[in-house]
């Protein structure tokens, strides 16, 4: 079984050149994963469906990092 943290991984290397298994917490989409505003809103879309939840729109633009956003989809399960 695959943990979340390496789902979501999964989801993030479609975007990137990055290895699910390099990347850091720490790790910024933007600036040390390349991703363009045009990747990070698709990405987001497919975080939707593969974890079945609706991201918020303020919510989203304060997450800058790996960590960010898995604490952010963390919070978003609980909410359920």
């Amino acid at each position: 079984m695959m943990t979340k943290e390496m789902q979501f991984k999964e989801v993030v290397a479609q975007y990137c050149d990055v290895k699910p298994e390099d990347m850091k917490d720490e790790m910024r989409f933007r600036e040390d994963l390349g991703f363009s505003s045009l990747d990070f809103m698709s990405f987001l879309g497919e975080l939707e469906d593969t974890f079945d939840v609706e991201l918020e729109e303020e919510d989203v633009l304060k997450v800058l990092t790996i960590a960010e956003a898995l604490k952010m989809l963390d919070n978003l399960e609980q909410e359920v």
